[in-house]
């Protein structure tokens, strides 16, 4: 597969849908090195924040909406304002398919969803070619 490895950032409030996501991803076909975890969005700016001079950059950033301490277009639109991990592609994972939450993701800085539940397939197609392009 093309892309390399690949360091990936999962942030997701539950530990299980964290390891559902890492697993995908390496179904998918991903060359995951290491896979960062972090709960809510304030911890995945810290993570960011903490990452800026490694030269191993984060490659992925899959991001659940639905969070305690701060959401997922919360940590969109902080870490655009911080000028974190510019250029990572984003990939939000949602339940909510609305047009006006996918509108307000990819104006903070999405590069795509993904509606739970998914599967390997949908996240090779979805989320691989990203990483690729990046």
């Amino acid at each position: 597969m093309r892309g390399g490895q690949v360091r990936a950032l999962i942030i997701d409030d539950s530990a299980v849908m964290r390891k559902v996501i890492e697993r995908a991803l390496r179904q998918s076909g991903l060359d995951l090195t290491e896979v960062l975890q972090a709960s809510n969005g304030e911890e995945a700016l810290e993570i960011l924040r903490g990452d800026v001079a490694n030269p191993a950059k984060i490659r992925l950033i899959m991001s659940d909406i639905n969070m305690p301490v701060m959401d997922g277009l919360q940590f969109l639109e902080a870490r655009r304002d911080q000028q974190l991990a510019v250029g990572v592609p984003v990939v939000m994972i949602t339940t909510e398919g609305s047009e006006p939450f996918v509108l307000r993701a990819i104006a903070a800085g999405a590069q795509g969803y993904i509606c739970k539940p998914f599967t390997a397939e949908q996240v090779k197609a979805r989320v691989v070619p990203l990483v690729e392009a990046a």
